[in-house]
C-alpha cells in the first residue's frame, strides 16, 4: 500500500460530501418553487385548509318544536348529520331543507369538503323540548284577515310549474303565484288564500283545451320526520279532476323517484257518478323501488265533495292512513307489508305537496260534463308529535 495518496483521498472524499450536500439542498429547493406542499419564497409547508364547523340555526314553530336550518360558510361543501348522537360521515343523512324538531334528540352535523379541503369539526346541539304525544307542533292554517285574496305563506310554499312539469301526461299547466307566462293570469290565481280562510286550488279553463291549475310544494323550505300529519280539505268532483295531498322524500334530487319514496295520503279521480254507485271512495298508497300498495277507501255514505280530515301517522318502520280521526286507521304498512321492494321512509325528512291535476293517465281526459272551474279547498295542514 502506498501511503503518500492518503491525504489526497482524504481530500476526494471532503469534496463528494460536500457536493452531495449541495445536491441535496438542491432537489428540496426545487421542490419547494415548484409547489409541492409549501411556498417558493420561504420553504414553509402550509396546512390543508378544513372546512367551516355547520351553523345551527333555529325558529320557533309551536308547543316548544323548532324548524332547524344547517349552513357552512365554506363555499362548495356539504352538510350530513345525524339526529341519534352518532358522529356523522359521508353517509349520513344529506342535508337539503330545514327540518322539524319535536322530540328530544342529539343533532350532530358536518361539513363534507371538495377536493384538497378537509372536512369540518362536529357541530353538535341538543334539543330537549319534551313535548307529550299528540301535541300540535306545526300548521298552515290559511288564515287572512286581509280584503283581498292573499299569496300562500312563501316561507313554507313554492310551486311547481309549467305544461305536463311532472309526467302522468297531465294536461294542465301549472301556475305560481302571480305568474304573468301563458296561459297563467294574475288576474285569476291558481292557487290563493281566501277571505274565507280556506287555501283555494283552482282549475280552470281559459279556453279551448287549455287547462290551468297549482302544485303547491314544501320543497326546500320545509320538511319533517315522524309524525301525523293530516290536512282538512274539500274535493271537487268532475270527470279529469285528479286531486292529491302527498309527500316526497327530501333527496328527491339525489335519489330520483321512486327509491326517494312518495307516500299518498289522499288522492281522487272521479270518471263515474259515486252517488250512483252508493258510495265515494279516496285513495292512499305507498311507493319506493319496486314497492307499491294501497287501496281505496270505500265506505257507505262517505262523500270526497264534503269536508273530511286525511291523515297519516308515520314512525320508524311503519305509516297508516286514516280519514277524519286517527283512531279510525283504515290501511297499515310497514317494512315487512307488503313485503317487496326498499323501503324508503326511514332515510330522512319529507316535504309537502298539494295539487289539483287535470287528466292524466289515472283520470282520463275532461269531457262534456267536466266542471270549470273547480277548486280543491283546504281548511289547514297539522303535524303532531306520535
Amino acid at each position: 500500500m502506498n501511503n503518500g495518496k492518503l491525504p489526497q483521498l482524504a481530500s476526494l472524499r471532503k469534496t463528494i460530501v460536500h457536493l452531495s450536500g449541495r445536491i441535496a439542498l438542491g432537489a428540496v429547493g426545487f421542490l419547494v418553487a415548484a409547489g409541492c406542499g409549501g411556498s417558493a419564497s420561504s420553504g414553509v409547508v402550509t396546512p390543508e385548509q378544513q372546512a367551516a364547523t355547520p351553523a345551527i340555526a333555529t325558529t320557533a314553530a309551536q308547543n316548544g318544536a323548532v324548524i332547524v336550518t344547517l349552513s357552512d360558510s365554506t363555499s362548495g361543501t356539504t352538510i350530513y348529520y345525524t339526529t341519534d348522537g352518532t358522529t356523522p360521515t359521508n353517509a349520513s343523512t344529506q342535508y337539503i331543507a330545514p327540518f322539524l324538531v319535536d322530540s328530544n334528540i342529539t343533532l350532530k352535523a358536518i361539513a363534507a369538503a371538495p377536493p384538497g379541503v378537509l372536512n369540518s369539526q362536529v357541530a353538535i346541539q341538543t334539543f330537549s323540548p319534551n313535548i307529550a304525544s299528540g301535541t300540535l307542533v306545526w300548521s298552515d292554517e290559511f288564515s287572512n284577515s286581509g280584503a283581498a285574496n292573499a299569496r300562500p305563506n312563501p316561507s313554507t310554499w313554492t310551486y311547481d310549474v309549467g305544461t305536463d312539469c311532472c309526467g302522468n301526461n297531465e294536461l294542465e299547466t301549472y301556475c305560481a303565484w302571480a305568474s304573468t307566462t301563458g296561459p297563467c293570469a294574475p288576474s285569476n290565481p291558481s292557487a290563493y288564500v281566501g277571505t274565507d280562510g280556506y287555501l283555494h286550488i283552482v282549475a280552470q279553463n281559459p279556453s279551448a283545451s287549455v287547462y290551468t291549475s297549482a302544485r303547491l310544494k314544501s320543497q326546500g323550505l320545509f320538511s319533517f320526520q315522524y309524525g301525523r300529519i293530516e290536512a282538512t280539505i274539500m274535493l271537487p268532483e268532475s270527470q279529469g279532476m285528479w286531486p292529491a295531498f302527498w309527500l316526497l322524500g327530501n333527496n328527491i334530487a339525489i335519489n330520483p323517484w321512486p327509491a326517494c319514496g312518495e307516500a299518498d295520503v289522499m288522492e281522487h279521480i272521479d270518471g263515474a257518478n259515486p252517488e250512483s254507485l252508493g258510495y265515494d271512495w279516496t285513495q292512499s298508497s305507498i311507493h319506493g323501488t319496486t314497492l307499491n300498495g294501497g287501496v281505496p277507501f270505500t265506505t257507505t255514505g262517505f262523500s270526497a265533495a264534503s269536508w273530511h280530515t286525511y291523515g297519516m301517522i308515520w314512525s320508524k318502520g311503519q305509516i297508516q292512513y286514516y280519514i277524519d280521526s286517527p283512531t279510525n286507521t283504515y290501511e297499515t304498512f310497514n317494512t315487512t307489508n307488503p313485503g317487496t321492494g326498499t323501503w324508503p321512509f326511514d332515510q330522512g325528512p319529507m316535504f309537502i305537496i298539494l295539487n289539483l291535476a287535470v287528466g292524466g293517465t289515472w283520470p282520463g281526459n275532461p269531457d262534456s260534463t267536466t266542471v270549470f272551474p273547480s277548486t280543491m279547498l283546504v281548511d289547514y295542514v297539522r303535524i303532531y308529535t306520535n
